[in-house]
Order: structure tokens, then C-alpha cells, then sequence
């Protein structure tokens, strides 16, 4: 197992399943840069509640950023090429989405004010 902190662009559209013990999960495919500018693709999937939330509220090409636990993969193009490709154990997802609703969140009012004393 690697831990892995990877960023990419959402590349389809993150759809939740059911397991056979009936317990939910989320599957996405997220695109990636290497180096020489070649893409690789992702395959993420999440198990944990906050992590499926935060997936399925993107859509494709938006910016996200994953953490958890990377397989790594070797795929043969039609070409005979062997390419990488990459598993992504989902523990925790962070996309503008998710940080626009906690800015809106921190900037909401108290509620309770501090009455000042005359």
C-alpha cells in the first residue's frame, strides 16, 4: 500500500453503487498529468460516508483533490504500449465545492452575540 495525495479532474461522471452486503459505495475515474505530459487515468472508489459525499457533488472536468491508499498498474495500449494507470482507495476528498461551502459556513453569523454591558 501506498498513501497517496493525488489531483486531477473528475473524467465521467462518479456514480454510488451497492455491495453485496447492501452497504454503499462510490466509484469515480479521475484524469491526472505525469510528466511528459501524458495522462493517467485513476480508478478512485470510496468507501467512507464524507469522501462518497464529496465525490458525487462534482461533475465531470471539475478539480479535485484525493487521498488514500494507490495500487499501482501497467495496461497494454492497442498499440502494444505499455502504459500506467493507478487505484485509488478514497479516505478523503477536497474540491472547490467543498471549500466554498466551509468558507460560507465560517462566515456565517454566531449564534449567540456578546452583549455588551452599559
Amino acid at each position: 500500500m501506498i498513501d497517496a495525495l493525488i489531483q486531477g479532474r473528475i473524467h465521467g461522471k462518479p456514480e454510488q453503487r451497492t455491495g453485496q452486503s447492501g452497504k454503499p459505495y462510490t466509484v469515480a475515474k479521475v484524469r491526472t498529468s505525469a510528466r511528459d505530459g501524458e495522462a493517467v487515468f485513476m480508478g478512485c472508489i470510496a468507501f467512507a460516508p464524507a469522501a462518497q459525499s464529496a465525490l458525487l457533488a462534482l461533475t465531470e472536468g471539475d478539480a479535485v483533490a484525493l487521498a488514500g491508499e494507490l495500487t499501482l498498474k501497467i495496461w497494454t495500449g492497442k498499440d502494444g504500449t505499455a502504459r500506467p494507470a493507478a487505484d485509488l482507495l478514497v479516505h478523503q476528498a477536497l474540491s472547490a465545492y467543498a471549500v466554498s461551502r466551509k468558507r460560507e459556513a465560517s462566515d456565517a453569523k454566531p449564534v449567540f452575540q456578546h452583549i455588551q454591558s452599559t
